[in-house]
């Protein structure tokens, strides 16, 4: 069945193209950037294509005889909708690596739109949000009447260019949160607390991540914080640029960040090998009863390129899985972090 990796000449998107590559699987690379899409595809013995994402009938000419989309091309926020529209049009099943929160709840607004084509639209099958989509669910099975769900992870990933610039585009829109079930704007730098992630205690601060939508869809629970590992000084520099928020929203100021944002280089494969991810995750009911759970992953780049294709294969191979918006754990299931290359199993437990 004839499937795509878009975006395949990134850092992330080549990443996989290659594993893919390694794998015998033949995925048709795409890109913007004819030059270089076709240069990856001819080293790695690979159909190409090249279109852009802003005229429709060039994008969907892209997606014809194609079964399923592996969107890579950052930031999602600029991507995602034009790429899910043609796909539900074409009847073509839709991933993405994303972490963040307006294409997960695009995606489920979306829902029923798939479901008529009769397509998956799962965005978020990297490390944002595989292995704390997983390790949320796993605390909904354990505590079934969790009201409050609040997860972290300890990464040292380091940044690829598409991150980098995906950072930038978040700094103008401050913090996120999800409090009795809606989500709310909140500052940067908004809630810290210390956190034991499963590498030792550290002190740690609130992030817009993607869970505070996935984690939602998947457990029904209303109020979800995520956190990360911070110092206190990152934390004052944090909330201090809220007030400079307004001049980060300019349009010069974004192109000059995203214009350094685009000369990071991500670590190289040495560099993953020696970064593992830490995950960890905290339920609590309204009777004040708590469980905790914690996995150790792979590097976080090493987990998307393992985690995006195992669900491009298994949406494959799979022929009769209802359509509709999926998250990775509802797709997937709960144990899908600890069948991936580098991850243990979910720990729980009460602290």
């Amino acid at each position: 069945m004839p499937w795509m990796i878009y975006g395949a000449n990134g850092y992330t998107g080549e990443l996989i193209a290659r594993e893919a590559a390694k794998r015998g699987l033949r995925p048709i690379l795409a890109g913007r950037n004819a030059a270089t899409v076709e240069a990856l595809a001819a080293e790695l013995n690979l159909p190409s294509r090249s279109f852009g994402l802003q005229d429709e009938s060039a994008l969907f000419e892209g997606l014809q005889d194609v079964d399923l989309v592996l969107n890579c091309a950052g930031p999602f926020s600029q991507t995602a909708e034009p790429m899910m529209f043609a796909c539900i049009q074409n009847k073509t099943h839709y991933l993405d690596i994303t972490g963040e929160i307006s294409v997960f709840e695009l995606a489920q607004s979306l829902s029923s739109k798939a479901r008529k084509a009769k397509i998956v639209l799962c965005p978020g099958v990297g490390f944002d949000v595989i292995p704390t989509d997983c390790v949320a669910a796993r605390l909904k099975e354990t505590l079934p009447d969790a009201t409050h769900l609040t997860l972290g992870f300890d990464s040292r990933s380091g940044l690829s260019s598409g991150t980098a610039k995906t950072t930038v585009e978040a700094m103008k829109l401050g913090g996120r949160i999800r409090a009795d079930g809606e989500i709310k704007a909140v500052g940067l730098g908004y809630k810290t607390r210390d956190i034991n992630f499963g590498n030792g205690t550290k002190f740690a601060v609130t992030i817009p991540w993607g869970d505070v939508s996935t984690a939602f869809h998947s457990t029904g629970i209303r109020n979800v914080e995520v956190y990360i590992p911070s110092s206190a000084k990152s934390v004052r520099m944090m909330r201090a640029a809220n007030l400079a928020r307004p001049i980060l929203g300019l349009g010069l100021v974004q192109g000059i960040l995203k214009s350094q944002a685009g000369k990071v280089e991500g670590p190289n494969e040495e560099q993953r090998g020696k970064m593992p991810a830490y995950v960890w995750g905290e339920a609590r009911n309204e009777a004040g009863q708590t469980v905790v759970a914690r996995v150790k992953t792979a590097n976080g780049y090493s987990l998307t390129i393992t985690g995006s294709l195992a669900v491009a294969s298994y949406i494959l191979m799979e022929k009769n899985i209802p359509g509709g918006a999926y998250t990775p754990s509802k797709l997937m299931g709960s144990d899908f972090v600890e069948r991936l290359d580098g991850s243990g199993k979910i720990q729980i437990s009460d602290v």
